[in-house]
Parts: structure tokens; sequence; C-alpha cells
């Protein structure tokens, strides 16, 4: 009690002989890293910069350069705009299958309407309609580095727009109503999102220097025609599949699952996981890093993660110790889903793993979050879902 009254619990636990153990050297990894290191800042993007960052690796290689980075921002923009988009029609859609206001399922997404996290399938759906552009085109705003404040305007105006739509449902039910109505309340959007995150230009031009120091020029080209020309040969994201670990009894592995009301974009690709055992994921993670490509991933970071060193393991906090009771450990992975004890809280990308021989089954692994290096150890329990080709 006294060593807690002015300390934080988990630096109390903090067991040092794990510490100590803890190597940051690994067996496999990737060739490079990328460079400069990105940062999310205060907002929920970690799964565009994940993705951005796996992205650039191929991408820096093919053109020799020294540093690069995937516009986020860009992304972020059409994300906003076409979830936004996404979650008017799916209030129509529950509105039309007679789902109440106090409802559970209206009531959970009116919760959270347009929150900042994502799902790789959402990446692909931005991707394939809009393309890419590189950061130097289209820089981080304000509300892109610290997006609270504009999402919560635009969760403001999607619970009014909720409420006007139902209305005109339940007084109209004419389809020409429900569409000049949802056509007025997205260019409330687009304006609001516009003027908060910048308009991206329709086309761009890239100048660079690659490592020789020789100039290069791209363009003017659209977004899309620079991820199909100069992008896509080196990283397709259509040729990736997400997995997840699920061992809830419900859910059977070899099977493929979705979620109701979980997407980014009306007509686009659906959130799909395909379920597997933990160890398949590991292996395949491995083998993809043996061939030099790193793996885009979502995790529970919030347990058992020593943040000011960089490391995540099952063993890092000693609580028995300190408490006399175990924690985080009571419960099996599907238990934690089941009583809500964990759940995907971040994404980021696998760069590096050591296979240890001693314990085949429990590879260490380098991560690469969006603002520094982790080392995971016996922490595979809480890994949600990754991708590879």
């Amino acid at each position: 009690m006294n060593a807690c009254f002015k300390s934080d619990p988990l630096e109390m636990c903090m067991c040092r002989c794990k510490v100590m153990a803890t190597s940051h050297m690994f067996t496999h990894k990737v060739e490079s890293e990328g460079r400069p290191i990105t940062n999310q800042k205060s907002s929920g993007r970690c799964w565009i910069f994940a993705a951005l960052n796996v992205m650039r690796l191929p991408f820096i290689k093919q053109y020799n350069l020294e540093e690069f980075e995937f516009s986020q921002s860009y992304l972020f923009y059409m994300d906003k705009i076409e979830r936004c988009n996404y979650f008017l029609n799916k209030m129509v859609e529950c509105a039309k299958r007679g789902e109440e206001v106090e409802g559970r399922l209206v009531s959970f997404l009116l919760h959270d309407p347009i929150p900042d996290g994502g799902q790789w399938d959402m990446i692909i759906n931005l991707v394939k309609r809009y393309g890419l552009m590189p950061k130097k085109c289209f820089p981080e705003s304000y509300s892109a580095e610290n997006s609270m404040r504009m999402n919560r305007i635009l969760q403001s105006k999607l619970r009014e727009y909720t409420r006007e739509l139902r209305t005109v449902i339940s007084k109209d039910g004419e389809e020409s109503s429900v569409v000049s109505t949802l056509t007025r309340q997205m260019k409330e959007i687009y304006r609001i999102v516009s003027i908060c995150l910048g308009i991206p230009p329709e086309t761009f031009t890239w100048e660079y220097y690659d490592k020789s120091k020789a100039y290069h020029k791209i363009g003017p080209v659209t977004p899309l025609e620079f991820y199909n020309e100069y992008v896509k040969p080196v990283y397709n994201v259509e040729d990736k599949v997400c997995l997840v670990t699920d061992p809830r009894p419900n859910n059977a592995y070899g099977h493929a699952y979705t979620v109701d009301c979980l997407g980014n974009m009306v007509g686009g690709r659906p959130t799909i996981y395909n379920n597997q055992p933990v160890e398949t994921l590991m292996n395949i993670t491995s083998e993809s890093i043996k061939n030099g490509e790193a793996v885009w991933f979502g995790c529970e970071v919030a347990k058992r993660f020593a943040g000011k060193l960089g490391i995540q393991d099952l063993e890092i906090h000693d609580y028995k110790s300190a408490f006399g009771v175990e924690v985080n450990l009571g419960l099996t992975k599907a238990d934690r889903l089941l009583y809500g004890e964990s759940l995907m809280t971040h994404a980021m990308a696998f760069t590096a793993t050591t296979i240890n021989v001693s314990i085949p089954a429990f590879p260490a692994w380098r991560l690469k979050a969006d603002f520094n290096i982790v080392t995971l150890h016996l922490c595979l329990i809480y890994v949600l879902c990754l991708l590879y080709t």
C-alpha cells in the first residue's frame, strides 16, 4: 500500500527479471522498416498508419528512397465522408426493418456513429476507390492529428440526421424523399469534413530525390492512377486476406464471419474475418517476415503492456506478488471476449521475429507501432487479425 501510494500500480508490479531477460535482437526481420517514424497523435487512425507503413516498405525499395510517407490524412478524409454515408444508409436500413431507436442495435450504433478506427477490408475499399498520394501532397491538419472535436461535430449531426431520416420514413416512406434527404445531409457532411481536414487535390505532381540524389518527377497524376501505376505493382491490397483467431465455442475455426453494420462504404467490400487457430496466424506471420514482408495486424494492447520499455509480455507485471491475486489470466481468451475483458484496440505491423528453439510455440515478435517499436513475448493470446498473400 505504501509503495502504491505515490506510484503507478503497473510500474510497481514491473517484473525486473523479465525486463532483464527481454532481448530486442531478432533472427528474422524485414529489410527496412521505413523512415521517417510516423505518429497518429491524438487520433484513432492506427489502422491507416499501420497499413500505409506496411505498403511503403516495398515502395521505398522499388524507388530507392531514403524516406517516404503516404498521406494518412488523405485516406482519413475519404473514410470520414464514406463512413458518414455508410452510417446514414444503415440507419435507413434499420428503420425500414423495424429496429427501434431504443433497441440494442440502433442504440449501440448511435453511441459512436463515426469512430476513427477501422478494419483491413476498409483499407481495401478506400485504396481501390480513391488510390493513394504522398504525404507531401496532402499533409496533416489539426483535426487529422486531433480528431476529437471534428468527430463530436459529426456525431451530433449524424444523430440529428438519423432522427430526420426516421421521421421521413415514418411519414412519407417514398424512396425519392429519403434519397433527397440523404443527399442534402451528405453535402453538409462534406462541407464539415472538408473544412476540418482540407480538400485533397484531384491531381498532384510528386517530385523527389532517390538515394543517389537523382531528381525524379511523377505527375500530374490522380491518386487512383498513382496507386494503380506506381504502388499496386509492388503492393496490391487485394492480394491480402484478413485472418482472425476467435476461440469462442460458437465461432468454429475454418469459417468466415462478418459483423452486422460494420463497414465504411456503401456498396463496398464487407468486413470479413477468416477464423483460424492462433498457431496458423503465427506460422503465416513468421513466413511472411522471413520472406521480407511486414504484416498488418490488430491486437489488444492494454493488458500486460510496459509502454515505457516497449515490451508486451504476459509475465511483465507480477500482480500476484503485489496484490496476492492474478490479473488478466483468470479467464481464457474465449472467456475474455465473451465477458468484455478483451477486444482489438490497436493496429500495428509485425516487422521481425525470433523463433525460440526451447519454446517453439511462443516466438518473440517486433512490431512497428505508428510512433515506436515494441517487443512482444508470449502475448499472441491477444492477437485478433493479420493479413498475408
